[in-house]
């Protein structure tokens, strides 16, 4: 039975870590789910570095959703991807974001969270989950990870357990290989 993978966002998630995990993980033979609070057209952005204080933002392509987050069974996933972008700022609100992400904890599933997806993860807070453990985010997302109890790495990638944590979508390469490496062990 093929692997199947659950990635949460909505509208103004980052192009490419939406796009680059999605793409990898079909090209491993593996099911991809995109989830949305509803099951809809999203719109993406694209943040770049052009020499401003913070990113720039434009807008990227459109992705269709598979499924609403209430129509998530995450018993049915093998492990979870939370892109960053600006989606995180609103997904954490909805109602079965914590259900969904603490599954893949409680279970030890591979979860794979980069840039601002620690924005969703401040929402299951549990001190089992994130004490004593170290990840990375994008560096605005510092105060977010210690909030978690968890120690910030200012690597761009880290692996700590079933969590896999990038710093932003330049880091995609290393996120994924770790994040199938811990799906497929």
């Amino acid at each position: 039975m093929s692997k199947k993978i659950l990635i949460i966002t909505g509208d103004a998630a980052e192009s490419l870590e939406v796009y680059y995990p999605f793409y990898r993980i079909l090209e491993e033979g593996y099911e991809a789910v995109i989830a949305s609070p509803t099951k809809k057209v999203l719109r993406t952005v694209v943040h770049d570095f052009e020499g401003w204080d913070t990113y720039t933002e434009k807008p990227g392509y459109q992705l269709e959703s598979h499924v609403s987050f209430a129509e998530v069974n995450p018993d049915e996933f093998d492990g979870l991807i939370i892109p960053g972008g600006r989606a995180p700022e609103y997904i954490r609100l909805d109602v079965h974001i914590p259900r969904i992400v603490s599954h893949f904890f409680e279970t030890n599933k591979p979860v794979g969270a980069i840039c601002h997806a620690a924005l969703v993860l401040a929402v299951v807070k549990n001190g089992s989950y994130f004490e004593g453990r170290t990840m990375t985010a994008y560096t605005a997302c510092r105060p977010d990870v210690e909030n978690l109890g968890a120690a910030y790495a200012k690597d761009t990638l880290f692996v700590d357990g079933n969590l896999v944590s990038g710093h932003a979508w330049p880091d995609l390469p290393g996120f994924m290989r770790e994040f199938l490496k811990l799906v497929r062990s």
